[in-house]
């Protein structure tokens, strides 16, 4: 599972197309419609925004992988710039984030699937997929590849077939469907009816839809070439940032914003009234491989940066043993046992406290890419254009974590990130206090 068994197989189109794979999910396919309801017709603006800052931090990142190659990422460079605490620290606040991710993500494939299988419960749907992803990370990182490759094909040509449809069905309506023209032009009119508080409420929705940016950092150990992974980073968020905005501008065109459901994928939504047969199966059928493909793609980030830690006696040491298939079993039983407790959580759990904790996890990731950018400051020499870069990227993350202010939910979520980073703090504290203690004894 580690860079050892795969180093140097990846080519630079490779990585490009695996974090297509990693970031294209349900934050896009489900969550666009919460920033469209936050943001009106302007949620363009938060998405390019997202797009400048997600570049500007996988930039960082890359950067410092290529100086010093290390499959402990993001993690090792912090621990390198700041000392063992922020490695310990680092990785924790990261690995917690993801696993109550990957929670939200099962809890969305149980309720996806149980269109088509109405009587099946939750619980054995998101249990299901839980452990097809772990068989998937049992393949090793060829395994990984080549399932990432190919649901993020299908996911692509999923989006790029909206697009055909939407732009056929715009020329239809202009010329023979007064409807069309009329959400045109409402949209049009309505373009800043939410005001700049609705693009500040709508960045964190879009800073979701690149989620899955930093796995990219996690595998350029991978590539034949490291010095090639900016190249790979800028083909990949060029691509991925004209999908969104053409996507989501064409949806905007087919029916006004104000008829975006936040519970129900906007591309869906947009062709309901189209009566276009099979278009909500097909949608769903997408909906669960985008889960899908970036719950794996989020089980792998962990598995490494677990396996890092333990390598680190940041974590129990037995993790990162390996058996006979070099595959750690111990990272991957502590990797079940954590979706095991986020499913029962995410079941037990009322479902306004489970929304807060799914606020606090997107929020701590968030958090994670600000770290990059302030250690990619303080480790490498950087140009004046890099250092605006950087500014860039701390200010764009700033303002979006301060618009989780701007509503109850987002709100309590926010404290609730806090309580985690507290938590995580005490924990850094005493175990650098601990390991000070045994140094000196």
């Amino acid at each position: 599972m580690t860079s050892k068994t795969s180093k140097g197989k990846l080519s630079w189109w490779q990585l490009s197309l695996l974090g297509i794979g990693c970031t294209l999910g349900t934050g896009f396919f489900l969550g666009t419609s919460m920033a469209i309801h936050k943001s009106g017709p302007a949620v363009v603006i938060p998405f390019l925004l997202a797009a400048i800052c997600t570049y500007n931090v996988y930039d960082a990142l890359v950067k410092m992988s290529v100086a010093n190659p290390d499959k402990g990422s993001f993690r090792t460079y912090a621990k390198q710039a700041f000392g063992r605490w922020a490695g310990f620290s680092n990785g924790w606040v990261y690995l917690i984030s993801e696993m109550l991710i990957m929670g939200s993500q099962l809890m969305a494939l149980g309720i996806f699937t149980k269109l088509w299988f109405p009587t099946l419960p939750l619980w054995v749907a998101a249990s299901i997929y839980a452990a097809l992803g772990l068989v998937v990370i049992l393949t090793g990182m060829k395994g990984f590849e080549n399932f990432q490759n190919i649901f993020g094909a299908l996911k692509t040509a999923a989006v790029v077939m909206f697009i055909v449809v939407a732009v056929v069905l715009i020329i239809k309506g202009i010329n023979t469907d007064s409807a069309t023209l009329d959400s045109l032009h409402a949209n049009y009119e309505e373009f800043f009816s939410q005001g700049v508080k609705g693009i500040w409420l709508g960045l964190l929705y879009a800073f979701y839809a690149f989620g899955g940016i930093e796995v990219m950092g996690l595998m350029v150990i991978d590539l034949k070439n490291p010095k090639e992974a900016p190249k790979a980073g800028k083909v990949m968020l060029i691509v991925i940032t004209i999908i969104f905005l053409m996507a989501i501008m064409l949806a905007l065109m087919l029916v006004s914003w104000k008829d975006f459901n936040i519970e129900e994928s906007p591309f869906i939504t947009a062709l309901r009234d189209y009566h276009i047969p099979f278009v909500a199966d097909i949608f769903n059928g997408i909906l669960i491989i985008a889960g899908f493909s970036t719950m794996v793609a989020s089980l792998y980030a962990v598995v490494t940066i677990l396996i890092t830690l333990a390598e680190d006696h940041d974590a129990p040491a037995s993790l990162a043993k390996k058996g006979k298939m070099k595959v750690p079993f111990p990272a991957l039983l502590f990797l079940a046992s954590g979706l095991i407790i986020t499913i029962v959580i995410g079941f037990l759990m009322p479902e306004k406290i489970f929304e807060y904790l799914m606020t606090a996890a997107g929020l701590m990731l968030i958090y994670n890419w600000f770290f990059i950018l302030v250690t990619y400051a303080k480790l490498m020499e950087l140009s004046k254009w890099d250092h605006v870069k950087n500014g860039i990227g701390m200010l764009l993350i700033g303002v979006t974590v301060s618009g989780t202010l701007g509503e109850k939910t987002s709100r309590l979520g926010f404290f609730v990130s806090l309580l985690f980073i507290v938590i995580i703090g005490i924990a850094t504290w005493i175990v650098m206090k601990r390991q000070k203690h045994d140094k000196h004894v």
